[in-house]
């Protein structure tokens, strides 16, 4: 037989030298940023069956990973900055005339391609916070006095930055200096989080855009090897999906976020030494036929494997010569031929098409008639057993003229994960 394929609590200081306000930057293009995730089978945790977002950490999950733990969220830093077009006024009547963040805080669905089979599974994508950093003139200068510049930040927008307005929802991140600062709110709701300038500011600047965001991704157990990717576009801008309200105009008004999910299955048997070579035998050995001439009620053997799987699968066999579904055998003479069963039995945790334990599930000859077997978790160099049996009837016919002969012939077994 052969075998085949097988995340500060507290504000710090910034020291800042003097910024000169900059021209206010016009929208251009869009920002493409790419979200990386991968599958890939861990012995150690056969259970955990997901994907890791392996995106380079930037921005505030990157400098504060253990902010970013319950709920999990992933965060990138983009060089997207926002200009106002004008000053902002003292105690401005409309929010959008001062500072506000909105994000898109409602699930949004994308959808991702296999590259090779077009394959299409669904992502899901939430932004769960907002940050950047602020710079303008000095603030002491714009206040008149304070005694530091923590009180002038506070003066100036009626609060600190590190703790958000209503809907946003606080993290403790702040850094401020004589002219900025930097700041991190969590967006579990949607609505536009402002900001009412007290004084009155000249000019303002967004240095960045940084975003949390949360990432549903399919089960991979269901996927195919190899990479599923797809695109999410947001508008950015007055009205746009991240709105920072009338006055600050970003530099780029569309962000595009590309997704490529790697998924690397694992499908591994392993046959131990000798298992090639099958020779079929009547329960307890020929003894009983030699001796008392008690014929045998079949032949057959028992194969082991260990088996590795994080996907779906077909099982098949393929011989010289078949019939009906099954390998037929030959005498030496080549002139008495029988037929051959093959069937499997899968360890825990694989499960046929209708989700029922694999026991004794007989394989066909050829791809076109392979059976399908899917995993419910990752299993890990688990037994299984491959069952080769002749059955009492062809038994019968080849002891039926009492003329000793071995009986011989080839087959291979295909576990394959290209489905």
């Amino acid at each position: 037989m052969n075998v085949s394929r097988s995340f500060i609590t507290r504000a710090g200081w910034w020291v800042a030298g003097a910024l000169l306000a900059c021209a206010v930057a016009s929208p251009v293009e869009a920002h493409v940023a790419s979200i990386t995730a991968l599958f890939k089978p861990d012995s150690a945790n056969p259970h955990l069956n997901r994907f890791v977002n392996t995106t380079p950490p930037s921005g505030y999950c990157g400098n504060y990973p253990q902010h970013c733990v319950s709920p999990e969220i992933f965060s990138l830093r983009l060089p997207i900055q926002f200009h106002t077009s004008g000053p902002i006024r003292a105690n401005h009547a409309s929010q959008r005339q001062g500072v506000m963040l909105r994000t898109p805080t409602e699930w949004r669905d994308l959808t991702v391609l296999h590259a090779t089979t077009g394959d299409a599974q669904k992502v899901r994508v939430r932004i769960a916070g907002i940050g950047t950093r602020i710079v303008t003139d000095d603030v002491k200068a714009l206040v008149g006095d304070a005694a530091d510049y923590q009180i002038a930040h506070n003066l100036l927008w009626g609060s600190s930055w590190v703790y958000p307005p209503a809907p946003c929802d606080y993290t403790g991140s702040g850094y401020y200096g004589t002219n900025l600062y930097e700041f991190f709110w969590r967006t579990p709701r949607p609505g536009a989080c402002a900001k009412q300038a007290k004084y009155n500011v000249p000019w303002a600047r967004f240095d960045f855009l940084d975003f949390a965001y949360e990432l549903e991704t399919p089960d991979p157990l269901g996927m195919a090897s190899g990479n599923y990717t797809g695109s999410l576009t947001y508008t950015v801008g007055p009205n746009g999906d991240f709105d920072f309200g009338d006055v600050l105009i970003p530099t780029d008004s569309v962000l595009t976020l590309d997704f490529n999910l790697d998924v690397q299955h694992t499908l591994k048997v392993d046959i131990p030494p000798g298992g090639n070579r099958v020779q079929l035998t009547p329960a307890g050995g020929w003894q009983s036929w030699l001796t008392a001439g008690r014929k045998p009620v079949k032949l057959f053997r028992d194969q082991t494997f260990n088996i590795s799987a994080s996907s779906r699968f077909k099982m098949y066999f393929e011989c010289a010569t078949w019939t009906n579904f099954e390998c037929v055998l030959y005498d030496a003479i080549g002139r008495r031929p029988v037929e051959l069963q093959v069937s499997v039995t899968l360890p825990n945790g694989l499960t046929d098409q209708a989700g029922q334990p694999v026991r004794h599930q007989r394989l066909r000859n050829g791809s076109q008639n392979a059976r399908i077997f899917q995993p419910g978790f990752y299993v890990d160099r688990a037994p299984g057993v491959l069952h080769f049996e002749i059955s009492k009837d062809e038994v019968q016919w080849m002891l039926g003229e009492r003329v000793p002969s071995p009986y011989s012939g080839s087959v291979t077994v295909i576990w394959d994960s290209e489905i």
